[in-house]
């Protein structure tokens, strides 16, 4: 996949390839379709998340819905794992869609990460405490044993 593609966009080809596979398991008798209902509604689920977070409410819904994208995409590497390590498909089938669940896991630890550390700077700089001023400078404390620098 090519990396310049946006994450949204990703998820959504990654979706599409995961309905593929699915398509093709719900050919097999017996487990098989089982399997496929469950991966099924999380490969989907990771994309869709994905799109709703563009409508988040605040921040903080914002993180909820990725997180979410993150949880789905793991339960999507989980089914992969046991269809692939159960034998009950070929490994050279389904190999490259685990590839790309993993690097869709990478991606939404990363931003999780960064929008985590993005509110937490915020709700620093938003309890500035200011101890003394002079008119060259002034004093600040520390909340949460992180300093807090001058605007």
């Amino acid at each position: 996949m090519d990396k310049n593609v946006g994450i949204a966009d990703r998820s959504k080809a990654f979706a599409i390839r995961i309905i593929k596979a699915c398509s093709f398991l719900d050919e097999k008798p017996g487990i098989c379709r089982t399997l496929s209902k469950q991966l099924l509604r999380s490969g989907t689920s990771v994309g869709a998340n994905i799109r709703e977070s563009r409508s988040a409410q605040s921040d903080k819904d914002f993180l909820h819905k990725m997180e979410i994208a993150l949880k789905e995409a793991r339960e999507t590497e989980y089914w992969l794992e046991i269809l692939i390590e159960s034998e009950v498909v070929e490994k050279s089938k389904f190999y490259s869609l685990l590839q790309e669940a993993d690097e869709i896991v990478k991606i939404l630890v990363a931003s999780t990460r960064k929008i985590k550390e993005r509110l937490n700077g915020n709700k620093l700089r938003s309890s500035k405490i200011v101890v003394a001023r002079d008119k060259h400078s002034e004093l600040t404390t520390t909340v949460n044993s992180k300093a807090i620098p001058p605007s």
